[in-house]
């Protein structure tokens, strides 16, 4: 232990803090209205669902404080026990240093990470979720999501683990630059691509039947302009009760996509209001604004990883030896989080002004913001969302405004 881990304690300590704080003020401000459901929602919600959506909040935060301890911890024994450089060496000593191999310790690392949190995800969905009526998928249906994602991994993200190992080789001091190009340029052809070749191998996806809500949608679609390929249901019933609706794609390649337990909880004007505020998210360029900031921000990832891979005190911190790349990407890929963490209040301050401007979009198009107001109270209602969360917390964490704030600006009661 010396100065630098220390500090990585201290900074993945005050994580944690910080969030175990946050956890229990909410869980204060939700008990404090638990009694009986505050005025302003007593038109749309009943006192029995509001006592759930109050229990699923509060399990959903004992849930949390676990999650919240487990990840520090692990991530503490990974780093301080030295396991990650005897792992690295073992690899070197009997697969070599090539490209190929050190992508492998990389995917082994990061999949020894997802294999410990299995059990979380398991409680969660079978226990948490089951017990407030949401889960509905099977164990086989579970494990074999998992499996599938370990299937694309090895095919998409081993190679592009290697491929930006092999950069080092091919650039030297450059290599950041195009690994960032080869990683910009992978992103951007999984937005064409995803929806075409790896959605499909989750959930099914059929067309949007003949009847007055195709024919409502559509004409939604053209007068806003709004080119799509299709129209399709999504079978998420098989996994959950929660409900969505999104486009996905570009060019010819985009499809508009509702959740099948969204079409049986809303009705059809309220379906055109929610469908108005996606294609909002894309008339008012939101998708390509997210994806810019996203570059910039690995384009920054990438550069401050070539620096700490020149600094032969961060290897020694974690008992690595300088000279190799590798423990840069591996520290960097652990502890990243970390610091970014502090940051998402912001990128989620900037994701709720899209969400605003989503919503006027939506609200101008059908000419009422009636529609949207009730798509949005039903979909609180039936996802039991936290009708009361404490301001820090939503704060902190939301990426779409409460309730009561799009309500509030929808009907311009205040400001937004």
């Amino acid at each position: 232990m010396n100065a630098v881990t220390w500090m990585v304690v201290l900074l993945i300590a005050a994580k944690w803090i910080w969030q175990f704080w946050l956890e229990r003020l909410n869980r204060k401000q939700v008990l404090a209205h638990a009694g009986r459901v505050p005025e302003v929602f007593k038109n749309f919600v009943d006192e029995p669902t509001y006592a759930k959506s109050v229990q699923y909040t509060l399990a959903q935060g004992r849930f949390q404080q676990v999650e919240i301890t487990f990840e520090p911890v692990l991530l503490l024994i990974a780093l301080l026990s030295g396991v990650l450089p005897l792992g690295m060496g073992w690899v070197s000593r009997h697969w070599g240093t090539t490209p190929w191999a050190m992508a492998g310790f990389l995917f082994v690392v990061g999949l020894a990470f997802s294999v410990l949190g299995l059990p979380l995800g398991w409680y969660h969905q079978f226990r948490l979720e089951e017990r407030f009526g949401f889960n509905t998928t099977t164990q086989k249906l579970w494990w074999l999501d998992r499996v599938k994602a370990l299937g694309l991994s090895i095919v998409l993200a081993y190679p592009l683990l290697a491929l930006v190992l092999k950069w080092v080789e091919w650039t030297g001091s450059r290599w950041w630059l195009w690994a960032w190009a080869t990683l910009l340029g992978f992103q951007l052809l999984m937005v064409v691509l995803a929806p075409v070749l790896i959605l499909p191998l989750f959930n099914k996806f059929t067309p949007l039947p003949e009847g007055s809500l195709r024919e409502r949608l559509l004409k939604l679609s053209g007068r806003t302009e709004f080119r799509a390929r299709s129209i399709q249901i999504m079978d998420g019933s098989k996994r959950s009760r929660h409900s969505n609706a999104f486009f996905t794609g570009f060019g010819r390649f985009r499809k508009i996509v509702l959740f099948d337990t969204l079409i049986g909880q809303l009705a059809e004007p309220e379906l055109e209001a929610v469908l108005a505020h996606e294609i909002g998210h894309f008339k008012k360029k939101h998708i390509p604004k997210m994806l810019v900031m996203a570059a910039l921000g690995s384009l920054i990832g990438f550069y401050l990883i070539a620096l700490l891979a020149q600094q032969e005190w961060f290897y020694r911190s974690f008992a690595f030896e300088a000279g190799s790349l590798v423990p840069a990407l591996l520290l960097f890929g652990l502890l990243g989080g970390v610091l970014t963490f502090w940051l998402s209040p912001v990128a989620h301050w900037l994701s709720r002004r899209y969400e605003y401007e989503a919503d006027a979009f939506a609200a101008e198009v059908m000419k009422e913001p009636v529609s949207l107001i009730g798509a949005l109270r039903k979909l609180n209602e039936k996802n039991l969302s936290n009708l009361t969360p404490h301001p820090f917390y939503s704060g902190f964490y939301y990426s779409h405004p409460t309730l009561l704030e799009r309500e509030r600006a929808l009907t311009g009661d205040e400001e937004d």
